[in-house]
């Protein structure tokens, strides 16, 4: 008895070594795997349409790409919040995610396959070491990923190792055998597999569980299907605990996850059912499975991973609308009130704190926020403009509402880019976060002039005077010429365009040509009596903070110049 206990306690110890190992590696092969597949990542989600095949696609992907079905639905829930996606596009991109994640028990079942000589699963855990020697050992950041990631695979099979270590101890004792054959009912198991998996928050590492389990022989090929299906619904517990610190549609997907595994299991536990009845009991999905891949229960429990998860999304996919409103019955919208009040509030369009559980999509949708915040900054410029011309304050407003936006973001973003910059991201992304620091402050700036402008429009109501028709067609050249260098930064900032940073150029040498010739001008219009003193001293103030305004966007154009060479 007292030996039963040693190896029951030492067999706990070694299991829960196996866990930890194997979760540390999941966690390093997502994150090393989201940084080097980031320009990919990208891509994948920019092609994101109403095509629910190619949202399924996406989905399965994005998930094997960066093995982590969590992060992928937690993602998503961060493009809901911020309503870049609608809550159709994001059930199919679970959905798929659903069926990438599966790869991770393929991986686990080719590790515990092989037969005499050496064991798969040392061949793949020496993997650990040879990435570690490449991590430690190299300068690039490329090589130090590629590291990291082959070190994670190696670290997978450590870990792995531990826990089939593990239940082969357990199988030596009676008692605990006897105790899992007792416990067969399908709703047991499955609710099991669901809690285990919440407290880990860790699908794969249930599934491959359930795997050890049954290549040892503690349970039975059916047993461990049941606790993967359960398995797949205490994978919703990530998003759900995303989806309650955002929006109403990031809970709306947090809740659209839920059901879906939710359906998928009952769809399968009722085919169980019928099975039962129809054949008494001699037919279950351990004898399919068992059939279909004889001799082989890790790849029976893995392919009933991959088929179990296919299937569903082959039921849910065309009743997708069906699921999406009820959900949104399940969650109705908010208080009208409360709704306009808060959409009212500045706020971010575009990034969100969960997207910083995946860097790579975060740093971009960082730049969509600086592009928004730079839209934002040229609006405020031509209603100042429409202000200062016509002396008309009709637009003060929203002037201010839009001036709020760009404090909230010079003061929220920064924060949010400095918080990214600790994470795992790429060295070009890392180098682009440090130029957009700079870039917001350039942007805010442009905010800035911008209300100076406005003060100067109240001086000309104090001083009961405007601006003079050959003063405002030069206002309007003013104009025009920064609405071209406004085009051509952005066109520069946001796809990296040299032959438009070329353009930048010309156009600020156009305003600061046309600044130049004003202030030469100025002095001789005065004395002229063109206009008096009062309305001079705003216009030659006005033509100067317009050339300001135009050096601040030649400066977010010229950043690009960092990303490539390493300098300003």
């Amino acid at each position: 008895m007292y030996m039963d206990i040693t190896i029951l306690l030492q067999a706990i110890l070694q299991l829960v070594a196996g866990i930890g190992i194997f979760l540390v590696a999941c966690q390093m092969m997502s994150s090393n795997l989201e940084t080097a597949s980031s320009a990919r990542l990208k891509s994948l989600f920019s092609r994101m349409s109403n095509s629910r095949m190619l949202g399924v696609g996406i989905g399965t992907v994005a998930t094997a790409a960066i093995q982590s079905s969590g992060a992928t639905t937690v993602m998503v829930i961060g493009f809901v919040n911020v309503g870049i996606m609608s809550l159709a596009q994001a059930a199919t991109i679970i959905y798929g995610a659903n069926i990438g994640t599966t790869i991770t028990a393929q991986i686990v079942a080719l590790g515990l396959s092989g037969g005499g000589g050496i064991s798969t699963t040392v061949i793949f855990a020496a993997f650990a070491g040879l990435g570690a020697f490449i991590e430690l050992f190299s300068k690039k950041d490329t090589w130090k990923t590629w590291g990291g990631i082959i070190t994670g695979f190696g670290m997978l099979f450590v870990g792995l190792s531990l826990m089939s270590g593990s239940m082969k101890e357990l199988s030596g004792l009676q008692e605990i055998k006897d105790f899992l054959a007792s416990v067969e009912h399908p709703l047991m198991l499955v609710l099991f597999g669901a809690i285990l998996t919440a407290i880990v928050q860790s699908s794969s590492v249930v599934t491959s569980i359930a795997l050890t389990m049954a290549v040892t022989g503690l349970i039975s090929l059916n047993q461990g299907i049941y606790l993967t299906m359960g398995s797949n619904i205490g994978s919703c517990v990530v998003a759900i605990i995303a989806g309650l610190t955002s929006g109403l549609n990031a809970k709306r997907t947090a809740l659209i996850h839920l059901l879906f595994n939710c359906f998928g299991v009952f769809i399968f536990l009722i085919a169980a059912w019928i099975m039962h009845l129809v054949t008494s009991g001699a037919l279950n999905y351990g004898v399919i499975f068992e059939t279909m891949f004889p001799g082989a229960p890790q790849l029976q429990l893995a392919m009933f991973h991959t088929i179990f998860n296919c299937i569903t999304v082959c039921i849910i996919l065309p009743l997708t609308n069906a699921l999406v409103n009820l959900v949104v019955k399940i969650l109705p919208e908010k208080n009208r009130v409360d709704e306009a009040l808060q959409e009212g509030q500045p706020h971010f369009h575009f990034v969100d704190e969960q997207m910083l559980r995946t860097p790579a999509i975060a740093v971009n949708q960082v730049k969509l926020e600086i592009e928004n915040m730079a839209a934002i900054a040229i609006h405020n410029f031509n209603l100042a403009m429409d202000i200062i011309s016509t002396v008309n304050f009709d637009k003060m407003d929203e002037f201010n509402e839009n001036e709020k936006q760009l404090n909230y973001l010079n003061r929220n973003l920064i924060p949010y880019i400095v918080q990214l910059n600790t994470l795992p991201i790429s060295e070009e992304d890392n180098r682009y976060l440090a130029t957009a620091i700079r870039t917001i402050g350039d942007l805010e700036r442009v905010g800035d002039y911008a209300v100076n402008l406005t003060e100067y429009a109240e001086l000309l109501q104090n001083f009961k005077e405007t601006f003079s028709k050959d003063l405002l067609f030069e206002v309007e050249q003013l104009r025009e010429t920064m609405g071209a260098l406004y085009q051509a930064t952005m066109k520069t900032y946001m796809d990296h365009d040299f032959d438009a940073l070329i353009e930048v150029n010309r156009y600020e040498d156009q305003v600061d040509e046309m600044v130049a010739r004003i202030e030469k001008i100025h002095l001789q219009r005065l004395m002229d009596g063109v206009y008096p003193a009062s309305v001079g001293q705003v216009y030659q103030e006005f033509a100067s903070d317009t050339e300001r305004i135009a050096d601040h966007f030649l400066n977010v154009a010229k950043s690009i110049r960092q990303l490539h060479v390493g300098e300003d």
